[in-house]
């Protein structure tokens, strides 16, 4: 898809390197990585996260990156061999994912959020015998759709009584990573009940640390949330973060991406650096990555309940998910 003419001139330099390699096999050529410079704040980063508002270019600096993942979704994302549609734990959150709950609805829903969805793939077979052949996932035109749909009432005893069908992708089984910048190029839905997530959480199955690099709050057209959420020593869950508005963050693509670097962690929408916050203690294993279209929200606001309101269906359109690494060269 073409990316932001501006953006790509002010914020950022993609570099595709040519160099040639030694032949392989078939004298193919191997392909140099792809690489991506972004620009960042020079300052230390604050214990807290800020808002970045400078447009000085002489506050910011460079940092190169090579490409570790990529999904541009060309084929059906369940074809590829980098997603499992539901969680693949263990994850230590309460009354959540693998916490309790009725034969296999842990790794398929989440009750702690008070999420009104179950999460399901063409081979789930809920509390059934054979699949139901229910699919979220669409791929047109290199674009994925994760949809959420009414649950059919004749299938709602096999879907503990699910409000909503919808879609979950996790990387946990085939790509995972300590540093480095993640970033989906993605539309937000909206709709009373809708909440579009892409987000981090780490590969050894503790909780926190999670990094939100966007939540979008569905009876807010155009908000979106980035934020870090960490335990302190004393066991209490931290959490910091802000919300940004985006006019047309529902009809339009946009870049929404997160850096984290040893000290701290980076927040980008369009690859423009726009929070930041010093890595607080627990970012220690390699995080996954988590794209889900969820129904109904117990705790975070601008979602709301499921009600008449609701879409009866809704999409989460995404153009491409991409993962870098610090370039140690540079």
């Amino acid at each position: 898809m073409m990316e932001s003419a501006m953006a790509a001139k002010v914020l950022v330099a993609v570099i595709f390197l040519a160099t040639a390699m030694p032949a392989i096999a078939h004298d193919e050529i191997a392909p140099a990585p792809i690489r991506l410079t972004l620009k960042i704040p020079h300052d230390a980063p604050g214990e807290r996260c800020i808002r970045i508002e400078s447009s000085d270019p002489r506050a910011l600096r460079r940092v190169a990156l090579y490409r570790t993942f990529h999904d541009d979704f060309d084929v059906h994302p369940l074809l590829s061999g980098r997603w499992v549609p539901h969680y693949t734990g263990p994850v230590e959150m309460p009354d959540s994912f693998y916490a309790g709950g009725d034969a296999s609805a842990p790794e398929r829903k989440s009750r702690y959020n008070g999420e009104q969805e179950v999460y399901v793939d063409p081979t789930y077979k809920g509390l059934g015998t054979i699949p139901l052949g229910l699919d979220p996932f669409h791929v047109e035109g290199g674009i994925l759709s994760i949809t959420a749909m009414r649950t059919p009432p004749e299938l709602k005893p096999l879907l503990f009584n699910s409000e909503y069908i919808s879609g979950i992708l996790t990387t946990q089984k085939s790509f995972s990573q300590k540093y480095g910048y993640f970033e989906i190029r993605s539309k937000i839905p909206v709709g009373t009940g809708v909440w579009p997530a892409f987000w981090l959480l780490a590969n050894d199955g503790g909780w926190p640390p999670e990094i939100d690099v966007m939540e979008g709050r569905g009876q807010r057209p155009g908000d979106l949330v980035m934020t870090t959420h960490w335990r302190i020593p004393s066991g209490k869950i931290e959490s910091c973060g802000f919300d940004f508005l985006l006019a047309d963050a529902s009809s339009e693509f946009h870049n929404y991406g997160i850096l984290w670097q040893p000290d701290r962690l980076i927040y980008f929408i369009d690859r423009k650096p726009v929070t930041d916050i010093k890595v607080p203690i627990g970012f220690d294993d390699p995080m996954y990555m988590i794209v889900n279209l969820a129904m109904g929200a117990k705790y975070f606001t601008g979602v709301g309940v499921v009600d008449g309101e609701s879409p009866l269906m809704v999409e989460f359109q995404i153009d491409r998910i991409s993962a870098y690494q610090i370039d140690a060269l540079e």
